[in-house]
């Protein structure tokens, strides 16, 4: 009996084991973030382009700031002494040193010594307008792509919501889960990829901002010692 009622056990620990081994295992996401994306289908190309593009923008803005930072902060009080002294061409040699704006429009003030002082001022205006306008060339396309990118990605929901239940009207009463899987992930994986782009390129957007401000206040800034250098001379002849 006992001998009986063993073998019967050993039989049904060997068929839940055989049960459990046939049924399906949950499969685990093993995609890379390549195959991942190439699910996402053309619109990803698309977001990897702007991508592309919003990081090249920022790199060349990144370094343009990068080396208009780097000025002397004795700067002004060189060119200060040089033009006190009479020596006007070391102060325009120390202003080709930087390869910054704050040195370009002093230097064109330098140029100009010797013209009438509204006429001296217009020029290193000019010469800043012409700098903040290099500096902010190209900034629009990155705001652009921040708004724009996750436009694209919800643009990918839409249409992988379309192929989605596209299938599933063909399928007629045949309606699997399989069919809306496609759809479906198209549409997802749109939709972060859309975000990702543009809360990089809006972070970024914001960053370069805040550099190009902190930089045209250093620029009015110089402007305004240079003028006032202009005047020195005349006050202390008084």
């Amino acid at each position: 009996m006992l001998f009986n009622l063993l073998q019967t056990t050993g039989f049904e620990a060997d068929t839940v084991a055989s049960v459990a081994q046939a049924a399906p295992q949950p499969q685990e996401m093993s995609y890379s973030l390549i195959e991942m994306a190439s699910k996402g289908g053309w619109l990803m190309l698309v977001l990897l382009a702007l991508s592309l593009i919003a990081l090249y923008i920022f790199g060349k803005k990144w370094w343009m700031i990068r080396q208009a930072n780097k000025i002397d902060r004795n700067f002004m009080k060189d060119i200060r002494d040089y033009i006190h002294a009479g020596k006007i061409k070391s102060a325009k040699m120390l202003c080709e040193r930087y390869d910054s704006p704050v040195a370009r429009l002093v230097q064109k003030g330098i140029e100009r010594i010797g013209r009438p002082l509204p006429d001296i001022q217009a020029a290193v205006e000019n010469t800043g307008n012409v700098e903040v306008a290099r500096l902010e060339k190209g900034l629009s396309f990155l705001a652009t792509i921040a708004g724009g990118a996750p436009m694209i990605g919800f643009l990918g929901t839409v249409t992988g919501m379309i192929q989605a239940f596209f299938n599933m009207s063909n399928a007629g009463n045949n309606i699997d889960i399989t069919l809306l899987s496609s759809g479906i992930y198209t549409a997802m994986v749109t939709t972060v990829g859309g975000l990702i782009v543009g809360i990089l390129a809006y972070f970024g957007y914001n960053y370069v901002t805040s550099q190009i401000s902190d930089l045209i206040f250093r620029m009015e800034s110089a402007t305004i010692d240079f003028m006032d250098l202009l005047h020195e001379p005349a006050e202390k002849e008084e």
